[in-house]
This record gives structure tokens, sequence and C-alpha cells, in this order.
């Protein structure tokens, strides 16, 4: 098998296991539409706060969902013997890992970017930000899959993982936050965002680059 068709029948195998089990796909969409549906109720239905805030609400919620399925990148394949396998390759380690990634966030991230342009209607978001929401989610939840793969990677062989994964990841997404909701909060008041988004993208090519490796050298050393 050439390393294309591995790297395509990895992607092929998550997404036929993930829609078997729907519940890990709708857990996250649902959180997130479940935490932006809440926020008005604790604030109070405020048009103008609610605009104002609109873009770190729809992010952070989104970020929290992107958290809440990292567990399941790696855990299933180090549970029956399958990660082991995949590190035995003869393939790259590193591109077999990107396969996996890639799966990840296309039953996680691409959701969320699909519901986030509703849930910023809903807050009162203008328009002509629903443009630069929908793409700083395309730029940045691969990101948040990209680099939550390093944490996911130290964690896998821990039974209780789930708080170390935080402490790990959470500071490591704070500039994709920052820059995607002020990209989005400019946006909203006519204000240009090409420099929020060259640097979104920045950040995306460096962790499609440089996460791989690292995650795949740190699953060996779970392995082991």
């Amino acid at each position: 098998m050439s390393l294309n068709q591995a790297f395509l029948a990895i992607i092929r195998r998550d997404l036929i296991l993930a829609f078997r089990r729907r519940s890990e796909i709708a857990n996250p969409i649902f959180f997130f539409i479940l935490v932006v549906t809440l926020f008005p109720l604790g604030v109070g239905a405020q048009p103008k706060l609610l605009q104002a805030m609109a873009p770190g609400v729809i992010w952070v919620s989104a970020l929290l969902a992107a958290m809440l399925s990292l567990d399941s990148l790696f855990r299933s394949d180090f549970d029956d013997g399958s990660l082991e396998q995949m590190l035995l390759s003869s393939h790259p380690v590193a591109v077999l890992v990107l396969a996996k990634i890639f799966a990840h966030w296309l039953v996680t991230g691409l959701p969320l970017m699909m519901v986030a342009p509703l849930l910023g209607l809903f807050l009162g978001l203008p328009e002509q930000a629903l443009a630069t929401l929908v793409m700083t989610l395309l730029l940045g939840t691969p990101v948040l899959s990209l680099i939550g793969a390093i944490g996911v990677a130290l964690t896998v062989g821990l039974r209780r993982g789930g708080m170390i994964l935080s402490l790990l990841v959470l500071p490591l997404y704070i500039p994709v936050l920052i820059f995607a909701s002020n990209a989005v909060d400019m946006a909203a008041t006519g204000m240009p965002v090409s420099a929020q988004l060259n640097i979104l993208a920045s950040i995306f090519f460096l962790s499609l680059v440089l996460a791989p490796i690292p995650t795949a050298s740190a699953l060996k050393m779970s392995i082991n």
C-alpha cells in the first residue's frame, strides 16, 4: 500500500468508526449550541451587549466543544491495539497521524463551522461579520485539532488524563482565540481584518507542518 493509499484508508476508517458512534459526533455540536443559546439567559436579552460579546462567546464555545472531543482522537486505537500497529507501519508515522487529525476535524471542526453562522445571527452578529466568522473557524478549528493532538498523544496512556490534557492544551489555544475573536469583532464594525486572518493562516500552516512530528514522537513514548 502506498503512502497516499494509507493516508486515505485511515481517514476512511476513522470516518466509518465515527459514524458508527454518532453520539461522539453529536456531543460537541450539541454542547456548542447549548452554551451559545444559554448565554443570553445569563447576561440578559440586551441586543447591543450580545452583539458585542458574540465573537468571544462563539469562539470560546467552539474551543471548549473541540476540547470535548479530543480524548477520542487516539483513545480507541490505543485500547484495541491498532495504534501500536500504526506506529509499526513502514510509512512515516507523522503522515498517518495527520490523516487521523484530518478525520477528527471533519467530524468535529467542520460541523461547528457550519452551525456557527446561525448562532452568530442568533446573537445579533451583523451579516458582514458572518463571512469572517466562517473564515476564522476554517483557519482556527484545524489548529485546535493539530495542537490538541499533541496533548492527547502525551496523555493517551493515562486513565484520567482529561485534566492534564486541559492544562497542556488550553494555554496553546489562547493566540487562536485572541486573533479569531478580534477578527470577527473588527469585521462587525466594518474594520479591515486582513492582518488577523494572515496571522491565523500563519498559525495554521505552522501547526500543519510542525504538530504531526511531536505528536508521533509522543505516541511512541506513550506506547513504550
